[in-house]
């Protein structure tokens, strides 16, 4: 019998998907760990109502970061899944593996990136406006 050996690619596809499912049982940690805090606060002083308000709206803040970070990381995942992992979505060239090492679940390559943040910091502009 003649065993398959992992090509290159599917080697590079497997590290990737541990990086990416490392990354997202960590936010998920994190985002429990928040919750458990916020469904088991004490009862708080009128004098700290307005420091627990402030934390509250901070958490949240950073809670909302890592919901779109962890629909990023699966997206990667499904990316993965379907053969596109690593090719940009706007120019479908590849993404540099240095960008992916930093940043798994990149969707863009750097120059399509800078192109779509961009455009969103005009649309933001232009609302305001």
């Amino acid at each position: 019998m003649h065993e398959k050996t992992p090509s290159h690619r599917e080697k590079l596809d497997g590290a990737y998907r541990r990086i990416l499912l490392e990354k997202r049982a960590s936010v998920l940690t994190a985002l429990g760990a928040k919750a458990q805090t916020l469904a088991h606060g004490d009862r708080i002083s009128d004098e700290d109502q307005a420091q627990h308000a402030l934390q509250e709206a901070v958490s949240l803040r950073l809670n909302g970061f890592e919901y779109v970070q962890l629909r990023q990381i699966q997206q990667a995942l499904d990316r993965l899944q379907l053969g596109e992992y690593g090719i940009c979505l706007s120019c479908e060239c590849p993404v540099a593996p240095k960008r992916l090492e930093a940043l798994p679940w990149a969707k863009y390559c750097v120059k399509c990136q800078e192109r779509v943040a961009e455009n969103h910091a005009a649309n933001e502009s232009a609302e305001e406006s």
